[in-house]
């Protein structure tokens, strides 16, 4: 983990994520003027049909500005959004659209670097993750990192899971959060550091989630962390 953490941090941060065409396929679902970031391919259904996941954004020139603060010299305020498409015998069909993704170096977070940068999405056994990496270069000693898991069931993708970890890049110390929706069960781990020749005995916390949560893809801000009780 260690040698992990080091190599994340020790990152510059300078490569931006490739865009790519879109293919004439779902050419449709891609707006004029922005471009492909991410695409993954996946069967998030169990129709044994391979499904698409793309993060967009799009390519305006204005609305890259100018900052003359601490941070990036450039910052990039141009939406992104996030699609699901699912295949099928006459073609894709949009199925859910998030049109709250971070982006990197906006105007509210000059230092922040691209949280998909280190993150992005995946699909593992028909479960949709979005794995985002929150790391400043001013303004915060912390790097975290949220993964959201979705299932697509109710003719909905929904959460039924989110994992947080917290580094604190000073002090070494390192914190993970667990929650399973469909259970209700949160886990707390801490008292880990990853300075310490001799590792604390780790301190771990099993609660009851307070209250339900029902949560859609399309309902979620990925630009405001949630906070779960």
């Amino acid at each position: 983990m260690l040698k992990i953490m080091i190599a994340f941090l020790g990152s510059t941060f300078a490569t931006s994520i490739m865009a790519s065409p879109a293919p004439a396929q779902y050419q449709q679902f891609i707006p004029k003027q922005w471009k492909i970031l991410q695409t993954v391919k996946g069967d998030l259904n169990r129709d044994g049909q391979e499904d698409i996941v793309l993060v967009i954004e799009e390519n305006n020139p204005k609305n890259i500005l100018t900052n003359d603060r601490l941070g990036s010299p450039k910052l990039n305020i141009n939406p992104r959004v996030l699609l699901v498409l699912f295949k099928t015998n006459q073609g894709y069909q949009l199925i859910s659209k998030n049109q709250q993704l971070p982006s990197a170096n906006d105007a509210e977070s000059p230092c922040l670097a691209d949280p998909l940068e280190d993150g992005g999405v995946s699909i593992s056994k028909g479960i949709l993750k979005i794995n985002l990496n929150y790391w400043l270069s001013c303004g915060s000693w912390y790097v975290t990192n949220n993964t959201f898991s979705f299932r697509y069931q109710d003719r909905a993708f929904k959460l039924i899971g989110f994992d947080q970890m917290s580094f604190h890049r000073a002090s070494g110390d390192e914190s993970h959060l667990s929650i399973n929706f469909s259970t209700g069960k949160l886990k707390k781990i801490s008292g880990e550091n990853e300075f310490k020749d001799t590792p604390q005995p780790a301190k771990t916390i099993w609660k009851n989630l307070k209250k339900q949560y029902d949560l859609k893809l399309e309902s979620i801000d990925f630009k405001e962390p949630p906070e779960f009780e």
